[in-house]
Order: structure tokens, then sequence, then C-alpha cells
């Protein structure tokens, strides 16, 4: 076996055997157990977002796999309609060109084009994480049967009157030239105005004066609200003012949503450009002006001064008008929360626009009654509360675009505007009794990507049609997502699988926190902090980094800012430390937490427990693999170190398992370390060593610990699997000949997940080699404190036992002997008295170290004092910054708590140099 473990060696190989084999695939036996993968962005690539959830969702796919569940993870992408189409008219804008150059048919074959070509590197880059979902069942949502499931759905949600078309106000992106959800709108508070106006009243007796952070507006004013309980405009309640540049007159109403403490207390209503002001002229019943175009320039039914400005010209000639009028009574700052395009970085518009939309009140109630039961558990818990306070307060649902990638609407119209809904237009024509001469042309705009991705949980099963799989797999067993898409994708999925199918999508949802850098902010590439999974399995140069990090950057200033924050940051650019690694921080961050904050040295941290697997299977190899390990027969006789690892790893495997059902993936992880590291690795590798280097063991005993050794380490392989597919495998594939476990299995994602055994519990064992530990620790202790070297031999002197210590004495001595390398172990007698010592404490026993003529007082002592001489001037260091009103005023917060813990620190190892001192100076 290698000396070093190389993770780039082994992890594409390795994969590839398992793909090729086919191991992905269901069973077809046991309980089913499926996974619906959320389907990322077909023009997406691996974040760590992510490869966050793809390590959880992988880690209990391959464990049910293992536990012989009929196990299906269910893959795909999604065509990500706005997404996709911008990718593709970059291009074509790179060549002079636009889509509609092209026209809609030809620009929809140069994306299809696109897709097979570039659009599978996302999938590429999970395999890379080494997760298993069954590729051969991959789905895309715009192929023939999805496409052939959003069909049925909308035609039959038409036919039963829950859809339909109307005008509305949506969040529109004047640059895409479309409607987006708000999930594709970002609010980031900016600094703007408040332009405060006069509005004359019409009969001349005054005027109010109204606030608003968007002037161009105005031209779509059709009333002016307050509050009716506010005094100061009772007697204007009903009068109107006439709309300064329109000439317009408009009403002054009353309305509770008013907020008398706000500005004026006077508020400007434009129903046809803000969503408060539609709600509140619905309720007025007030005519609706929209003077935007599609691309946010003033149209013809604003005063002819601003038509064909851009909105912001339009805000400037507007001021300057009123001021010019005497109107403008002030211009103060603001901060305001400003909506924008999560693409395209432009202002989103309130726009009121034909749309279709989904009558989502009567699908609603079955889904929240399915949460409000049982029958779907949140898990955390407490979302059920955000779940219930969108369901409760649900709308209609937009499900329009305006582009030209993606389903489209299968509704067709007249001459006169009326629309046929159908599959097709032959159909359309069956189904309304249509002539062949009647022309009808197909609503041009394109189906909302969330409405076909609400399919998933059914139409990757094959519906309509009746499939095994649909009766399978669904419901599926857990859904494991984000809080940020509860409402716009786990709700809708609830709603439609019920509607369509009866059924619910899924048992569980399991909700992740979101992956922020080690500071606790939001990955993004303009603050420079964003990180490539890839990158942290293989490794990138410092060059490299900041090259990924700066492309594309128009602002020179930021570019440079990340660059050196980058070379502080990773001086020598980023290690490999493979994929395990990276999946075992993963477990080991997924906490309940809705924020996780990534830290680099964790990877290392797990990129060491990786080495430590290595080695400890090196030194189990060397000790087994040319020796009887008892699986042929003759007698094994296992010692108290043996039941002792055993027992433990029984507690394990039952804690991990427990935690996994709680989907407690760190205490899952914690559990795995702890047992690996600490209990396997550091002390029954070392416990074996006496044994199997003793010449009074006789051979059944070193038989029964070269048994234990391959054996546990073999089903340690299996229970670390899910968690780290590829080392595990590895390692398997090299102990498994020699373990009593050979099957003909092909990896170890194919063999059987370790069984709790109640029976192995040795409680007794357990509690002596506790006592073991804590004399050999006890030595140690004793050997640090007091700077007596690793390879020294040491009289040990005990006081105080009880009969249960010296059974245990009896029967361990020849290894503590070993283990502690030590000289000696005598009983003290109850007449005599203990020399000078070290002592240390097991339970009530002492253990006594004689210190004449092991370490030289004086200079134990000189080098005590230099080494608190040091640590006091640390000290007053770190206290003067601390107690600095300046640093304290000005540095960042978690500096400020680094200081604290150094200082913290410095004083623990202060008094425990004190603590040393007094000892020697004792002796």
């Amino acid at each position: 076996m290698e000396k070093t473990f190389n993770p780039s060696q082994i992890e594409q190989a390795c994969y590839q055997h398992w793909e090729n084999k086919g191991m992905f695939r269901p069973s077809g036996h046991g309980e089913p157990y499926c996974i619906l993968l959320p389907p990322p962005n077909v023009t997406g690539s691996l974040h760590m977002g992510h490869a966050f959830q793809h390590t959880i969702m992988d880690a209990l796919i391959r464990y049910h796999r293992m536990k012989g569940d009929n196990t299906l993870w269910q893959c795909g992408t999604d065509h990500a309609g706005i997404a996709t189409q911008m990718v593709v008219e970059r291009q074509l804008n790179a060549k002079g060109q636009t889509r509609h150059d092209l026209g809609r048919d030809k620009f929809v074959e140069r994306i299809w084009e696109w897709k097979e070509e570039s659009g599978g590197n996302i999938t590429q880059q999970m395999r890379r994480l080494g997760t298993s979902p069954d590729w051969e069942r991959e789905v895309f949502t715009m192929d023939e049967n999805l496409s052939e499931a959003v069909q049925e759905v909308f035609v039959q949600l038409y036919d039963e009157g829950l859809i339909y078309r109307g005008k509305r106000l949506v969040n529109w992106d004047p640059v895409l030239l479309t409607a987006v959800s708000d999930l594709e709108v970002v609010n980031e508070e900016e600094d703007g105005h408040m332009w405060h106006m006069r509005y004359p009243l019409s009969d001349g007796s005054g005027a109010i004066v109204v606030a608003t952070t968007r002037p161009e507006t105005m031209l779509g004013d059709t009333a002016v609200a307050v509050h009716p309980e506010d005094e100061r405009y009772q007697d204007i309640i009903g009068k109107t003012i006439t709309l300064p540049l329109s000439q317009r007159q408009i009403p002054i109403i009353a309305d509770d949503y008013v907020d008398p403490e706000f500005g004026t207390g006077c508020v400007k209503i434009t129903p046809a450009h803000d969503f408060n002001d539609y709600d509140m002229g619905k309720r007025h019943n007030l005519p609706m002006i929209n003077v935007f175009t599609d691309d946010a320039k003033i149209n013809d039914d604003a005063p002819e001064a601003y038509r064909g400005l851009d909105r912001f010209e339009a805000r400037e000639r507007i001021v300057e008008d009123l001021k010019a009028l005497d109107l403008l009574v002030d211009i103060k700052p603001h901060k305001l929360k400003v909506p924008r395009g999560d693409r395209t970085g432009v202002v989103i518009e309130p726009y009121l626009t034909n749309q279709w939309y989904v009558a989502v009140e009567s699908l609603a109630k079955p889904a929240i009654d399915a949460v409000e039961s049982g029958e779907i558990r949140f898990v955390p818990e407490n979302w059920n509360k955000t779940y219930f306070q969108w369901m409760h307060n649900i709308q209609d649902w937009c499900i329009s675009r305006q582009l030209w990638w993606g389903h489209r609407i299968p509704a067709w119209f007249d001459e006169n505007g009326k629309v046929y809904v159908g599959k097709s237009e032959q159909q359309v024509r069956e189904k309304y009794a249509l002539s062949d001469d009647l022309p009808l042309k197909q609503d041009e705009d394109v189906l909302d990507t969330w409405f076909s991705s609400a399919l998933w949980p059914f139409a990757t099963m094959g519906w309509p049609k009746e499939t095994p799989e649909l009766e399978t797999f669904v419901p599926s067993s857990v859904l494991v997502t984000g809080f940020d898409i509860i409402f716009f994708w786990v709700a809708r999925m609830i709603m439609m699988t019920k509607k369509f199918t009866g059924k619910i999508p899924f048992k569980e949802i399991y909700i992740t926190g979101l992956i922020r850098d080690e500071n606790g902010d939001k990955m993004s590439k303009s603050k420079g902090n964003v990180l490539d999974p890839i990158d942290l399995i293989d490794g990138i140069g410092l060059d490299a980094l900041i090259e990924k990090r700066t492309t594309g950057m128009m602002q020179p200033q930021l570019a440079d800012k990340i660059t050196k924050q980058t070379r502080k940051q990773f001086p020598e650019g980023i290690n490999a430390y493979g994929t395990d690694a990276l999946r075992f921080t993963f477990a080991a961050m997924a906490s309940t937490s809705r924020d996780i904050n990534f830290d680099m040295s964790r990877v290392e941290g797990y990129r060491n427990f990786c080495n430590k697997i290595w080695n400890a299977t090196r030194f189990v190899l060397m000790n087994t693999e040319d020796f009887d390990t008892g699986n042929a027969g003759g007698e094994r006789i296992l010692s108290p170190f043996d039941r002792w690892i055993w027992s433990r790893f029984e507690r394990a495997v039952a804690q991990f398992e427990s935690h996994l059902a709680d989907y407690r993936f760190d205490l899952a992880a914690q559990t795995l370390y702890e047992f690996t590291w600490n209990q396997f690795c550091d002390w029954y590798l070392e416990l074996s060593k006496p044994i199997l280097n003793s010449d009074s063991a006789n051979d059944a005993e070193k038989r029964g610990t070269r048994h234990t050794l391959i054996n546990v380490l073999e089903q340690l392989m299996r229970v670390l699997h899910p968690i780290m597919p590829f080392i595990s495998d590895e390692i398997w594939q090299r102990v498994k000949p020699l373990s009593a476990n050979f099957t003909d299995a092909a990896s170890i994602m194919v063999d059987v997940f370790p069984q709790f055994e109640t029976s192995v519990i040795d409680e007794q064992a357990e509690a002596d080699i506790e006592w073991v530990k804590a004399f050999v620790i006890g030595i140690r202790n004793i050997r640090g404190e007091m700077d007596i070297a690793p390879s020294k031999r040491l009289p040990v002197l005990l006081n105080n036992l009880s009969e249960q210590d010296k059974t245990r004495l009896r029967n361990t001595q020849e290894y503590l002997l070993m283990l502690a390398k030590l000289e000696s172990i005598d009983i003290l007698d109850e007449e005599s008295t203990a020399p000078a010592s070290a002592t240390a404490l097991v339970g009530e026993m002492e253990i006594l170290i004689p210190m004449a003529g092991l370490i030289d007082k004086e200079a134990e002592l000189a080098r005590l004092a230099k080494a608190a001489e040091k640590l006091e001037k640390e000290l007053a260091r770190t206290e003067g910054k601390l107690n600095n009103q300046n640093f304290v005023s000005k540095a960042p917060s978690e500096v400020i708590d680094k200081e604290k813990a150094k200082l913290e620190d410095a004083q623990m190892q202060l008094k425990k140099l004190q603590e040393q001192q007094q000892q020697i100076e004792a002796l």
C-alpha cells in the first residue's frame, strides 16, 4: 500500500468503476427510498451550496443503499429560461447579432446546440464530488416526456378554471423585457433621496405636500391618500388636487394603509407602478395609468414633454420642472431598499401587463393540511411557521414569461383575441370545433421555469402515464433544500403533486443552512470570497485563483481589492484536499443553524483525518496480511482491548444511525471522527502492539487481536462510506480479502451496512480499558508537565488502590509497562512515606513518579520562568489593545473576538506554568 494517501490517484477511476457497473440504479427490492435532486440550472456550475446539499443527499442515498433499500436518487437539470437565454444571446451579441436576427425557431435551435455542447458542466462536477444519482434516469425539464406533463397540467388547470389570463402588476426587468419572480429580485439598501413636492388643491384653497422616492411615477398618479384619522387632513378628504405637469384632477382619499408618521402623512398613489398602491387602487376603484414602455421609457400616456425619455432622465427633467414651478419643497437624503434584477442588475419596475396566472387558493388548502396533519414533516420543525405564513397569505401565481426559451404556453388566439387552450393547434381545433379556415396564433410567452419544476416529483416518474416508478417512488422519502425556496418550489411541488396524483411529493423536508465565508458573509463574486468546490478538491495556484475571482470585473479598484485580499488569504493558492476531506467538512458543519460559516482550516483538518485513516490501514495490513487472522478457523481469544474496541465500535454504529435518522449530520460526523481517530487509531492500534509483540501472548490471543484489527477496520470503512466514499472503497478493496466479511460485492457501496449488535456491548471491558487509558494519560501528562523525554523509562509508585484497581493492575501490568514506557510499577506500602513525586489521579488511586534524578530542578524552574516572562509580555500587549478605546471602536468584531480569545488562552497557559513551578519547588 502506498505510503501516503493521494486522492487524485483513486477518485476518478473509482467513480468510473461505480458508474460503469451500474451501481447507482435502484436494486428493485427492499423498501423504497427516494430523493429528488433539486434540479440545478443547465447553465450552472457547482458552487459551495450545491456541494454542501449534494453531500448530504449522497450520504443518505449511500447509507440507504447499503441498508438494502430500493434506492433511487432522481437527478436532472432545469432549463433555466432566463439564464440560458441570456447565455446564448450574449454569444450572439459578441458576433454583432441578436435573437431577432435569427428568429424564434432558429434561436431555440441555437440554444439546444449550446445545451448539447456545454449544458452538462454541472453534472460532470457532481461526479467529481462523488455523488451517486441514477444517471441513466437523468432528465431535463425540456425533455419530451416532461414537456408533455407540463402541457397536460396547464390544460387541465385551465379547463377547471384554475388558470386564467389577466392584467396585473408584476416585477418587470426592463432589460430582459420579461416578468420575473420575487426570487430573481435582489432588494438591497442604497443611498437615495426623498423628494417633497407640492400638489395644489383644485379649488385654489391651498396645497398639500407629498413625499416620494420616485418622482417620475407622478405622471401616473391617480389619487393622493391620507389616514382617515389624521386630524391634519380631515377637511380635504374628498377634494381633488390638480396633478402638476399632467394637469389631471385626482381625488384625495382616506385609507388605513397610510402611515401618518411617514413623510408628510400624504401619499401619492400610482396603482400601475407600485404594489401597495395597486392594492389601494383596487380598494378604491382608481384608474390605473401606466406611463412606461417595456424598456422603462416614458410612453404616450404621459405629457408630451417627457415621452421617449428613459425613466431616470425623466426623473431629472421632472424635478427641474417642479423646481421652476416652485412646487419642489425639499430634497432629503434617504436610505431605501432598491429592487434589482439578479442577472441584469437594473432596477426592477412594478409593471402592469397581461400575464397568465394560477388561482392557487383551492390548491393551497390540501398543501397546508398535509403539513398540519404531519403527513409531511419539516426538519427542523420551526420551518413550519415560515411555510404556513406564506401559504395562509398566498397570492395567485404569475406563470408566464416574455421569453423564447422554455415551455411555450399552449394557448391560441383568434383574430378577436379569444383564447383556446390545448396541447396543440390541431387538438385546439378539435376540442373547440373550430374550422381549419379560422386563423389562430399561439401565445408568444413561455411558462415560468418554476411551473415545470413544480411537477418534478411526479413528472420525473413518467406521469401522466401510469408507471411502476410513479407507484414506487411517489412520495419520495426526503427533500433536501434551502429555506429560500420553501415557497417558490417546495410549496408548489406539494400543491401540484397533491392535485395531480393525490399523494404527497415527499415525506420529510430537510432544510439546510446557507454556506457563508468564515466571517459569516454571503459568498459573492463582488466580495471576492467565493470558493469553488472543485478547487478545494484539486487545488489551484494563486495566480489562477486571482484570475478566476477577478475575470469580468468592470471596476479596476474592486479587482485590485480582491487581488490583495486573495493574496493575503491564500499566499500559495489553495491546496488539494481531495473529495473525501471536503465532504466530511460539509457533513461536520451540517448543524441546525440557519447560516454555516465555512472554515478552510477544517478542510485541512479532515485531510489530515484521511491521512490518519490511510496510515492506520497500512499498520493493520502490515500486521495481518501475512498472518493468521482467524478467518480459517482456530481458537481466537479476545483481549480486554479487543472486547473494548468492538464494544465502542457497536456504540458508534448505533449513534451514527441515530444521528442520521435525525438529520444531525454534524453529530454523525463527530461520532465517526471520535471513534476513528481517538479510539481506533490513537488507542486501539497502540493497545494492540503489546499483544502482537508480546512473548507471553499465545497464538489464540494474537489471532484474536489480528482478527479484531482487520474486521473492525473493514466494518469501519462501511460506516464511513456514506460520507467518505472514495477512501473507504479503496481501503475496503484491500482489507476485504483478509476479513471475515469476504463477499463478491464489486464495491463497498453495494455491500451491507454494519448492523448494530447489542450482544457485543461489553461494559466491563469498556470500564477496564478506560482505567488503562486514564493511567497512561496520567503518566503522559506528568512527562509533559515535567519536560521528561517520552523515551525515558520511569519508575511508578501507586497508592490508595481499591480491590478493582488491583485486579485491573494484575490483568494489564505487562501492557502498561509497554504502553507508558515504564521501568517498574510498585504499590506503596501503607507505612511507607512517598518520596518527592509528581502525581496524577485515576479515580481515587494515586500515581506517583519519584523525581529524584529525573529532572534538574533549577534548570526546569529557569525554563518555566523564561516561558512565564514571555507569556506575561504577550498578556500585557493584548490587554493594552483591548483597553485602547480607539482600537475597540474601529476594529471589526471578529478581530476583537480573536484578541479576547488570545487573552484567555495566554491567561490559562500562565496559570498552568505557575502551577508547574509550585509543583517543582515542592520537590
